[in-house]
């Protein structure tokens, strides 16, 4: 893949990422899909270790589709991840998101109507 169809994914992945709600969550899968790139949890990984600093993405919402968050327990980052849940009212119980309750399912006016994050620049 070149450098420019690989910047071009991960714009669509953030992109992806910023139409995540507030109090709502999604999966790397879930994230893959909705840009257009099927099986692509791993790339989704990828693209917000390579967040550029100032853009806005809201990379706390998301989470493996176990509802786990992807780092370890004790480490700084899930604490972070948590608190950032957390001030959105979506608690964890026993370590983990409740998927049937939080997980963002956008209905087809949704996807086709609300504005696109991309256009908020």
């Amino acid at each position: 893949m070149s450098e420019s169809e690989l910047q071009k994914r991960m714009q669509r992945i953030w992109t992806a990422i910023r139409d995540i709600p507030e109090g709502r969550v999604a999966s790397y899968g879930q994230v893959a899909e909705h840009a257009g790139i099927p099986r692509g949890a791993r790339q989704v990984a990828y693209a917000l270790r390579h967040v550029p600093d100032g853009m806005p993405v809201p990379w706390h919402r998301v989470i493996r589709s176990s509802g786990h968050l992807a780092f370890d327990r004790n480490s700084r980052a899930y604490r972070k991840q948590a608190g950032l849940l957390a001030k959105e009212n979506v608690p964890m119980q026993k370590g983990r998101v409740d998927m049937k309750k939080y997980r963002w399912q956008p209905d087809l006016d949704e996807l086709l109507w609300k504005p696109c994050a991309a256009w908020d620049d």
